[in-house]
């Protein structure tokens, strides 16, 4: 069973940076693609970037490029989240989800684990 668990979430500033990271385990991680997602009050959970199991492979939702870089390293078993230039429309429970198999995906379909979520704020 895979477990997944998100850490680096809080409140900053906007214009601030936070480094979101995801621990997993029972996986053989560096075979499959690792995804986040938001979801804010009220809305779906939505695509932020996901990467592909070597990590030469990203993508990203039109609304955090520039500012977001996903990134893996696969001798621990971890990925990573850097979050720059933070703006309110980013407060949101930030999920980590792990993909059924190599390729990076958009889609929320194409992952069969998640973690618990980790809530990041944006506010002055």
């Amino acid at each position: 069973q895979v477990q997944l668990v998100e850490s680096g979430g809080g409140l900053v500033q906007p214009g601030g940076s936070l480094r979101l990271s995801c621990a997993a385990s029972g996986s053989t991680f560096r075979t499959y693609a690792m995804g986040w997602f938001r979801q804010a009050p009220g809305k779906e959970r939505a695509f932020v970037a996901t990467i592909s199991g070597g990590g030469g492979t990203t993508y990203y939702a039109d609304s955090v490029k520039g500012r977001f870089t996903i990134s893996r390293d696969n001798a621990k078993n971890t990925v990573y989240l850097q979050m720059n230039n933070l703006k309110p429309e980013d407060t949101a429970v930030y999920y980590c989800a792990h993909a059924g198999d190599y390729s990076a995906s958009l889609s929320r379909d194409a992952y069969d684990y998640w973690g618990q979520g980790t809530q990041v704020s944006v506010s002055s």
